[in-house]
C-alpha cells in the first residue's frame, strides 16, 4: 500500500513538472488555459513560478535541479523544502550533484517512505544526495534477494540509511563472510542484517576475533548469538562483561562436550540490557567494583599487546607468535566446524 502511495506521488509530481516546465504547444501556437471563473489555471501557475523565482530559484524548461515548488510537489512542507534546498544546494558538482539528488528522493519514495522518513535519512546520512538511481535500486535489489522483505527492508533504510551507500560487492563480500567463517545460516544472516544492518561496514578480522571469542571462550553458539544481538557490542563491551563475570565464579567456559559445572547465564542476559541491570540481577555486584575491574582488566589487555608485539618482532615464526601471544590470536587459529552448529 505504501508503495503504491508513493508511486502515484511520484506520478503527480512528474506529471506536475511537465505542466510547469514543458507547456504543450499545438504548432506555433500554445494552447489556450482552461479558466475558471475569472481566473486561469496558468496565471496560477505563472504566480506560484514568480514566488519560487523570488527564492533564487531557477525554473527554465527541462531544468534537472530541485526547486522548492517541485519538493513542495513531492509533498515536503515548506521547511522540510527548505532544508532539503539548502542542503542540496551544498552539494559539490553543481547541477549533476542536484540531478542526482533528484533521483534519490524519487527512489526513497518509490521505496514506500512518507516525505518527513525521507528527511531525517538524509539528515542522517547526506552522502545519499549524490548516489546514482541506478546504484541505489541496485543496492535496494540486493537487500531484498537477502531475505529483507517489505517492512523489514524500510525500517533497516530507515535506521541505518547508509546501508544503501555500501557498494553491493561488499555487502556480498560480508555475506560470504558470515556464511563461510561463522557458519552463519541464510536465515541468520538476514536476521543480523535486519538487526545490526551496521555490520556490513565492520572490519571482517576484528569481527572475526569477537565471533571466535563469545564461540571458543564463552561457549555460545550462533542461534543465540543472533539472538542477543551480537554484533551491535564492540569486543570490549563483550570481554569486560563476561570476564567480569567469569572472575566472580558467575560463568564457566564449557568442556569439549558442551558443559559445565554451573549454570551461565544466557548472552542475552549479559549484553542486552544496561550496566545497572547487568550489575544488579546478573553479576550481583557494585557499579565501583565494576568500574576498578573495568580499569585493572584495560591494562592487562595492554600489557598483552606490548607482549605481543615483542614476540612478533623478536620472532620469525609467524605461527609460533600467533600460538604464543595474546588470546586473539590463538583463537583466530581456530575455526567452528559444521557439526559444531545447533
Amino acid at each position: 500500500m505504501g508503495t503504491r502511495v508513493a508511486a502515484r506521488q511520484v506520478l503527480r509530481w512528474t506529471v506536475m513538472k511537465a505542466a510547469v516546465f514543458s507547456p504543450l504547444r499545438c504548432g506555433t501556437c500554445p494552447l489556450q488555459p482552461l479558466r475558471t471563473g475569472c481566473r486561469s489555471l496558468c496565471s496560477s501557475q505563472n504566480t506560484n513560478r514568480a514566488s519560487h523565482q523570488s527564492h533564487g530559484l531557477r525554473l527554465q524548461p527541462g531544468d534537472p535541479e530541485l526547486s522548492l515548488l517541485s519538493l513542495l510537489d513531492m509533498g515536503f512542507t515548506d521547511s522540510q523544502a527548505q532544508r532539503i534546498y539548502e542542503d542540496t544546494s551544498k552539494l559539490r558538482g553543481g547541477s549533476a550533484a542536484c540531478k542526482h539528488a533528484l533521483s534519490t528522493l524519487t527512489a526513497l519514495f518509490v521505496l514506500g517512505l512518507n516525505p518527513s522518513s525521507v528527511l531525517k535519512l538524509l539528515e542522517k546520512c547526506p552522502e545519499l544526495y549524490t548516489v546514482r538511481e541506478s546504484l541505489l535500486q541496485q543496492r535496494i535489489g540486493n537487500l531484498r534477494k537477502l531475505g529483507l522483505v517489505e517492512g523489514s527492508l524500510q525500517r533497516v533504510v530507515s535506521h541505518f540509511p547508509q546501508i544503501i551507500t555500501v557498494p553491493v560487492k561488499t555487502v556480498k563480500s560480508m555475506v560470504m563472510f558470515l556464511r563461510e567463517k561463522c557458519l552463519f545460516t541464510v536465515q541468520q544472516v538476514t536476521d543480523i542484517l535486519r538487526d545490526t544492518p551496521a555490520v556490513v561496514l565492520e572490519n571482517t578480522d576484528k569481527l572475526e576475533y569477537k565471533f571466535q571469542y563469545v564461540y571458543f571462550r564463552m561457549g555460545v553458539k550462533q542461534a543465540e548469538m543472533v539472538k542477543s544481538r551480537l554484533f551491535r557490542y564492540t569486543l570490549d563491551e563483550v570481554r569486560s562483561r563476561h570476564s567480569f563475570m567469569e572472575r566472580r565464579g558467575l560463568y564457566q567456559t564449557p568442556d569439549k562436550k558442551g558443559q559445565t559445572i554451573i549454570i551461565n547465564p544466557k548472552l542475552d542476559s549479559i549484553l542486552n540490557v544496561d550496566q545497572d541491570t547487568f550489575l544488579t540481577d546478573v553479576a550481583k555486584a557494585s557499579a565501583e567494583e565494576y568500574e576498578v575491574f573495568r580499569r585493572l582488566l584495560a591494562r592487562e589487555w595492554q600489557e598483552e599487546e606490548r607482549l605481543h608485539g615483542t614476540v612478533e618482532a623478536d620472532s620469525d615464526d609467524d605461527d609460533e607468535d600467533a600460538a604464543g601471544g595474546s588470546g586473539q590470536h590463538t583463537l583466530k587459529k581456530n575455526t567452528p566446524h559444521p557439526e559444531h552448529l545447533e
